[in-house]
């Protein structure tokens, strides 16, 4: 399986490599209030994929950090609820205390 995955990227690699070397003519991006940016097309693709990938993340943060959240509390119950059981286990085990005798 190993071996498959090395063999994709190659080919990923490959192509992707193959489409930079093919738009490397130069573009003008603009933006409002006659702003512009010159330059390569491949860079300025690359450069709006890392900016969505970056927005992306920032967009799952809040999930991600309100799950780890819930898992720390899910373990810390856990570690509770294996305390009492080990408890119940330990008070299984000991002898029963005798009863008291009087003597009337």
């Amino acid at each position: 399986m190993k071996i498959v995955n090395r063999i994709v990227a190659v080919l990923l690699f490959i192509v992707f490599f193959g489409f930079a070397l093919k738009n490397t003519q130069e573009v003008a991006l603009q933006f409002f209030f006659d702003y512009r940016i010159y330059g390569p097309l491949v860079l300025i693709l690359l450069g709006f994929f890392a900016a969505g990938a970056v927005l992306g993340v920032f967009a799952m943060l809040p999930s991600v950090l309100r799950h780890r959240r819930e898992i720390t509390r899910h373990k810390k119950t856990i570690d509770v609820m294996q305390k009492e059981q080990e408890a119940l286990k330990q008070a299984r085990t000991q002898p029963p205390q005798p009863d008291s005798v009087t003597n009337l």
